[in-house]
């Protein structure tokens, strides 16, 4: 874990360049009117371009620390300054190398981009590399993904090699079965029980890349077409999952930043870039570039484009997911989670049934609120359990247990142990959400580490207001009502937040109180507890004032103890009972989680073990078939 970790400052490393972006500081963008082929692709492609020139930019003549591998990719992409890259990339390749497979898929596309750019000595000093320089598999989907892609191309690009000029003593061809079947198992797995690492607010690079990558340069035509079918799979699942393209949970993976402020996160930077209608992020994500620097080979279709932009009415759509791998303590490889999206036009409720699937960034449920511009706005609302333990880290990772949990600050997860976490997964959480109610029920043993519920107040809410007879809290996050009942007593903390200190081994940090002007959490002590959230649009009411009294008209039971459990009337007339360990009810009929699908809804669908996912957008159809390797594209009748 601790090797694996070490590589996370990549994803930052360009922040030191100062200058502006125009599209992270500019307006917010607005999508093309029109739906046109060129129209979309003229401003793609511009998006591109501005990464690669910002990129090209931010070289600073005499300051080598400046020109690195992003700005070689960068300058190879626009076709310039070859003998300079080459001069660098040499420079470069003389030094021990590090960050495995984060270092892998960045050299093959400089491999690849440089091909009839770069100097025979720049091209063998990257090669060389290849076999002089171990990088490790590492331990997750997404680290598989880089390593396997990469590894497939790189023997494609030196077909013949033998097994001593390479890293792990096989050959390119043994190399590149291994990387091809890996690739096919996996993408056997995500078309048949649901993406492992699935919504990543941050991950979604480490595949979208990898993708265009073999869609781009694989000379073997089923790698090709499964490159682009799977990068197709994964926007629509993004697309699907945004508001106004922004992401939001619930999340297999995302981190303390990201989960309160749902913007700063790099698929913003893919949100931007394939469907503008978000800026990016700061630096583009940090790994932005490295999608831009193929871009141009991919063409977002219309469809997945129209579902991310063009939202003309309510939807419910219904995903079947995965979670991460086991190594001990379960006999199960891979739980199945059962996934629920609600979007509307002010708001978004996304949620999955709780338990345990990453035991460090999950984020299991969250109300997500539309706002004009999402840069500093924190426009979530969501409880958790702060759940830490030795025994789950060992269930998901391979490292000795003896210093898991005190290295993981240092190794830059520093909220993991302390009882104000708001990022994560618990075992004793259990979650039921119908449209935009949710009911989160916990049962926490006593002797728990931390045996408390955080509930997540933004400072960006307002009209927040507790009511003491109904127990309701009142607040609105902009065109959104939100009611908030905790089921057991409570008290207010401001929430901290992280700041970096400068260090010279791993991660330091120290806790931030940013007071009233920060955001704040409703602490719930007990151990048998539960939160109800019920949204609304403030355009379905005369004022706040009505919404609050429609709420408190609600019919509503609920009990803690043997275990929690609730009785309830929503908003949208729906009678909804749910008990902790218990299926739940809605108007009387159990929810059948065995008879989910991969994909249900008006834009997703697919059957579970199908391989094959249909993408629809009012008449517009897109059918991605990995029994066949085929695309179909149709427009329907009326």
């Amino acid at each position: 874990m601790k090797r694996l970790l070490s590589v996370i400052p990549f994803f930052s490393v360009l922040a030191v360049f100062a200058h502006a972006q125009p599209s992270t500081t500019g307006p917010v963008p607005v999508p093309p009117a029109d739906f046109f082929a060129d129209a979309r692709r003229t401003t793609y492609v511009a998006r591109a371009n501005e990464v690669l020139q910002w990129y090209v930019d931010s070289i600073k003549p005499g300051e080598p620390a400046t020109f690195n591998s992003g700005q070689i990719a960068a300058k190879l992409a626009r076709r310039e300054d070859a003998a300079a890259c080459s001069a660098r990339i040499i420079e470069l390749m003389s030094r021990p190398q590090s960050a495995d497979m984060f270092w892998m898929f960045p050299w093959t596309a400089i491999s690849f981009l440089g091909r009839d750019q770069l100097t025979p000595e720049a091209k063998a000093a990257i090669r060389g590399q290849w076999k002089t320089y171990f990088p490790m598999r590492g331990d997750t989907e997404n680290h598989w993904a880089m390593y396997y892609t990469s590894l497939f191309l790189m023997t494609e690009l030196y077909p013949e090699d033998p097994a001593d000029s390479w890293f792990n003593g096989k050959s390119s061809a043994e190399n590149r079965a291994e990387a091809k079947a890996y690739l096919i198992h996996w993408m056997d797995l995500a078309t048949t029980i649901g993406q492992g690492e699935f919504n990543p607010t941050h991950y979604i690079g480490e595949y979208a890349i990898p993708m265009l990558y073999l869609a781009t340069w694989a000379k073997d035509p089923e790698m090709k077409i499964r490159g682009r079918m799977k990068l197709d799979w994964l926007l629509a699942d993004l697309a699907e999952n945004t508001l106004d393209g922004v992401l939001r949970g619930p999340n297999a993976r995302t981190d303390d930043t990201s989960v309160i402020q749902r913007w700063l996160a790099l698929s913003s930077y893919f949100s931007w870039q394939c469907f503008g209608n978000t800026p990016p992020p700061p630096s583009y994500g940090g790994f932005g570039v490295w999608f831009a620097v193929a871009a141009a080979n991919y063409e977002v279709p219309e469809v997945i484009h129209r579902i991310a932009v063009d939202r003309q009415e309510d939807f419910l759509q219904r995903d079947l997911k995965r979670s991460r791998r086991r190594w001990r303590y379960s006999d199960e490889l891979m739980a199945l989670v059962y996934k629920t999206n609600y979007v509307r036009r002010d708001y978004a409720v996304g949620s999955y049934q709780g338990g345990m699937t990453d035991p460090i960034q999950a984020h299991v449920w969250d109300v997500t609120w539309s706002v004009p511009d999402p840069r500093g706005i924190h426009n979530t609302m969501f409880s958790a359990h702060p759940y830490a333990s030795a025994r789950a880290m060992q269930m998901y990772f391979t490292e000795l247990p003896d210093h898991m949990l005190e290295l993981l600050a240092s190794q830059g997860k520093p909220s993991y142990d302390v009882p104000d976490k708001i990022l994560g997964c618990s075992p004793y959480e259990q979650v039921f959400q119908d449209l935009d109610t949710v009911i989160a029920l916990y049962d926490i043993p006593a002797d728990d580490r931390y045996p408390r519920v955080n509930g997540f107040f933004s400072k960006d809410l307002v009209n927040v207001s507790d009511d003491k007879q109904s127990g309701w809290i009142f607040a609105q996050g902009g065109n959104t009502y939100l009611a908030y009942r905790p089921l057991a007593p409570f008290h207010w903390e401001n929430l901290l937040g992280y700041k970096q200190l400068p260090s010279t081994s791993g991660y330091k940090w120290e806790r931030v109180d940013r007071g009233e002007k920060g955001d704040r959490l409703l602490v719930s002590p007990h151990g048998k507890n539960g939160t109800i959230v019920q949204a609304a649009s403030a355009g379905e009411f005369k004022d706040f004032a009505a919404f609050q009294d429609a709420i408190r008209a609600l019919p509503l039971e609920f009990t803690l103890t043997p275990v929690p459990s609730v009785k309830m009337r929503t908003l949208r007339g729906r009678e909804v009972s749910f008990a902790y360990g218990q299926a739940p009810r809605v108007n009387g009929k159990k929810v059948d989680y065995a008879k989910w699908k991969l994909f249900e809804g008006p834009h997703l669908n697919a059957d579970r073990g199908s391989r094959k996912l249909t993408i629809t957008h009012g008449r517009l159809e897109r059918m991605l078939d990995f029994n066949t390797l085929t695309i179909t594209d149709r427009v329907r009748g009326n």
